[in-house]
């Protein structure tokens, strides 16, 4: 039986290295015979045979074991897929050759469960006489599969006898031994006793302080004046900035585009030339802290806007003194287009709101409606609420009589329970005291072994110390000041090394120190230069701040106009009180619960809000068009030197 077991499993170690795709059958067979030079000739032999004959009719032997796999083998491993191929292999072709002694001691010598469901499936008359032999049919000719099926189905009663011997051993083979589980038992330990409270110590006592004063907490009276010294001078320059950028220019007249040039007015020009009346110059306040926070590449980036910014204002006044034309016409049509513009979204915002209103108008009377359909069907399913509430009370007052019977049954079966407990817990507390007593002994044994590894150890350490604490001579004398007189370039002692390398390092400082120097005096320089153009910048836009201000009053103004009544505006209006007028109407029978009295106020409250919000929405948006519209003004810029 070992015989046929050692050349089956050599045969079944063959068909798992053979891959199709890679390997074919020829280079497997040499293979095969190159690796079973050890075996004797009839083992060679019959390998060979069954790994050829294997790997010939591969195709019918799949499709029996496929087959078995899907329908009794689903248990049954993948990894014996070659085994159940051999044993196919062996029955279908070999069985005539070996005998029917031969082939039960092979099938012996392998798993009798795997056997006993294989054998069953391949050699079920079924089975062979039906989708067998048709399969078999589609790869060869029926006559050779009728010459191999009517050899299977004249050896089935013996193959039968066989399987019952299987089944037979294994019904006698005696089950496996369970293993006996560690159950785990509790410790019998004692309480620890509570830790005794110290004595409190006495608290020292401490010499009473001295009081905070009073100055502490109060602030000094110098940054309060310095701040009102500094608003008023503020003030003072915004006033001044403000009544310069309204006075009107003194030193031409403007005049319209479209206007020709008159030939008196150019010979009196060229006569009598024009006088500019200069302006005193405006002093402004300058603090000791720019508030301008910004990194150098901005600074310089800003000043050189604002620098640009003032020479175009310089070439429009230059072109004003020469007589160009200004856009006042342009920009009183653009502000009549714009006003004209403004009111036609005004009145399409308030046909928006009034649409809104009436909107919500409908919704409040559909919700009336919705709310007495409502009504009605509240009625309806509290009456059928009390009938199965009903229902559901008997049937609590049935089960509830029976779980009583049912704990006084549970409470006799734990009465019994408690004594086996009881009886279990003493056993457990044997054993744990036994096994306590052990572990104290090894723990003992344990200990003293460590207390004579550290002795050990210890005295050689000790040893290793007084070596380590022996005298050695390691000192050299050397004259530093004697040249080694190797016969080198440029050769001298050490002290003279040293003194060289002194005198190197003394330049070496003094450079540092004149370039350091040059370094602290170009950023000094650098940032006096920054500081005057971030005063420039702070100037200019305080000046700019308050041609905003003036711009951003002139809107509020605009803005806060009436808006037209509009035809389409009062038509809104009205259908939106005739539709407020039905809801009160319909409202005032309608019955609203007691508890739900308080909801009313509410949603007036939340409408409210919700409109409010929408007007300010409105007006903010409003805002924001005009803003836009208006960028394209000019506006005065000047200079601060």
């Amino acid at each position: 039986m070992a015989y046929y077991r050692k050349c089956v499993q050599t045969v079944i170690e063959q068909l798992d290295r053979f891959k199709p795709e890679k390997d074919s059958a020829d280079q497997l067979l040499e293979a095969a015979a190159s690796s079973l030079q050890t075996f004797s000739p009839q083992k060679q032999a019959f390998i060979l045979e069954v790994l050829s004959g294997c790997l010939e009719y591969q195709k019918l032997l799949t499709v029996v074991v496929d087959a078995f796999y899907v329908r009794d083998g689903r248990l049954c491993l993948w990894a014996d897929y070659n085994l159940f191929l051999v044993i196919c292999y062996l029955a279908t072709f070999q069985l005539e050759e070996l005998g029917f002694q031969a082939f039960r001691s092979i099938v012996r010598s392998q798993p009798a469960d795997k056997m006993r469901k294989f054998l069953g499936f391949f050699f079920n008359p079924l089975n062979l006489c039906s989708w067998i032999k048709d399969e078999w049919s589609l790869v060869y000719e029926t006559a050779h599969v009728k010459s191999w099926t009517d050899p299977l189905l004249r050896w089935q009663p013996e193959v039968q006898e066989l399987i019952n011997q299987l089944e037979g051993a294994l019904t006698t083979q005696p089950p496996l031994s369970k293993a006996k589980v560690t159950e785990p038992k509790t410790f019998n330990l004692t309480v620890p006793r509570p830790r005794a409270i110290p004595m409190p110590e006495p608290v020292p006592v401490v010499a009473k302080p001295r009081p905070v004063p009073r100055s502490t907490y109060q602030p000094p009276k110098e940054p309060q004046m310095l701040g009102m010294t500094k608003r008023c001078n503020r003030r003072k320059a915004e006033e001044l900035l403000l009544r310069a950028n309204l006075e009107e220019m003194r030193c031409a007249v403007p005049r319209a585009r479209r206007e020709p040039r008159a030939q008196g007015t150019e010979k009196l020009r060229l006569r009598f030339p024009p006088r500019i009346r200069r302006t005193p110059k405006l002093t402004f306040y300058r603090p000791n802290e720019v508030p301008v926070k910004l990194n150098t590449a901005a600074t310089l980036r800003e000043g050189a806007l604002y620098r640009r910014q003032v020479e175009k204002e310089l070439q429009r006044v230059d072109k004003l003194v020469d007589g160009a034309g200004d856009f006042s016409e342009f920009l009183e049509w653009q502000k009549k287009m714009l006003a004209k513009d403004r009111e036609e979204r005004l009145v399409a915002d308030a046909c928006r709101r009034l649409r809104g209103k009436l909107s919500h108008e409908e919704a409040a009377l559909a919700r009336q409606q919705l709310g007495r359909e409502n009504q009605l069907k509240a009625q309806q399913k509290k009456a059928e609420m009390a009938e199965l509430m009903q229902q559901c009370a008997e049937r609590r007052l049935r089960e509830e009589r029976s779980m009583k019977e049912l704990v006084e049954q549970v409470m006799e079966g734990q009465k019994n329970i408690k004594a086996a407990q009881m009886r279990l817990l003493k056993g457990r507390r044997q054993i744990v005291q036994e096994v306590t007593q052990e572990s104290q002994a090894l723990l003992q044994r344990s200990a003293e072994a460590a207390r004579e590894e550290q002795r050990r150890r210890c005295e050689l350490i000790s040893q290793l110390r007084a070596l380590e604490t022996q005298p050695v001579c390691k000192g050299k004398l050397v004259d530093l000041t004697q040249v080694p007189g190797h016969g080198l370039e440029g050769e001298m002692s050490l002290v003279e090394l040293r003194e060289r390398l002194a005198l190197l390092k003394e330049a070496r400082q003094r450079e540092e120190a004149e370039r350091r120097d040059q370094i602290i005096q170009g950023k000094r320089a650098q940032s006096q230069e920054l500081q005057k153009v971030l005063e420039q910048i702070s100037l200019c836009r305080a000046a700019m701040g308050q041609s905003a201000a003036l711009r951003w009053e002139e809107k509020k103004a605009a803005v806060q106009e009436t808006p037209p009544q509009d035809q389409r505006v009062q038509e809104l209006q009205r259908r939106l009180e005739e539709k407020a007028a039905e809801r009160r109407k319909q409202a005032a029978p309608l019955q609203v619960p007691a508890p739900r009295g308080a909801r009313p106020k509410l949603r007036a409250q939340l409408e409210a809000q919700h409109w409010l919000e929408l007007e300010r929405s409105r007006e903010r948006r409003l805002q924001a068009l005009q803003g836009g519209g208006s960028a394209c003004k000019p506006t005065h810029r000047l200079e601060a030197t």
